[in-house]
C-alpha cells in the first residue's frame, strides 16, 4: 500500500489519521517514522469540541518528507504505515 508518493520530486505534508487510534499508538508510529532520514513528524491536537471516549485524543499525524528523502526512505515510511494499518485498522491520508 502506498500512503505517500515514493517519487523524490514530490515534497509536501501528509496528514494521517484513524479516529479510534489511541494516543500511545500515534506516538509509537511517530517514533518509528522519525527514525527514517528525511522525514519529520508532528502530532496534531484534537480539534473536536465534543468529548467522546471512542475518539482519539489527537487529530492525527503530520508527516513531511524532505527533498533529500530517497525513494527507499519513502518506501520505508509506507512500510511502517502499512504495518500499523494492518494491525489497527484503516489509516486515512490527506495532503
Amino acid at each position: 500500500m502506498t500512503f505517500i508518493p515514493e517519487d523524490t520530486a514530490t515534497v509536501g505534508y501528509y496528514q494521517i489519521n484513524c479516529p479510534t487510534l489511541p494516543l500511545a499508538i500515534y506516538r509509537e508510529i511517530a517514533a518509528h517514522l522519525r527514525q527514517v532520514t528525511g522525514v519529520e513528524v508532528d502530532l496534531l491536537p484534537q480539534t473536536s469540541q465534543k468529548f467522546d471516549y471512542h475518539q482519539s485524543q489527537i487529530e492525527g499525524l503530520r508527516i513531511q518528507c524532505q527533498e533529500t528523502a530517497t525513494p527507499q526512505e519513502r518506501q520505508r515510511v509506507n512500510q511502517i504505515l502499512a504495518f500499523y494499518q494492518n494491525r489497527y485498522g484503516e489509516l486515512r491520508i490527506e495532503n
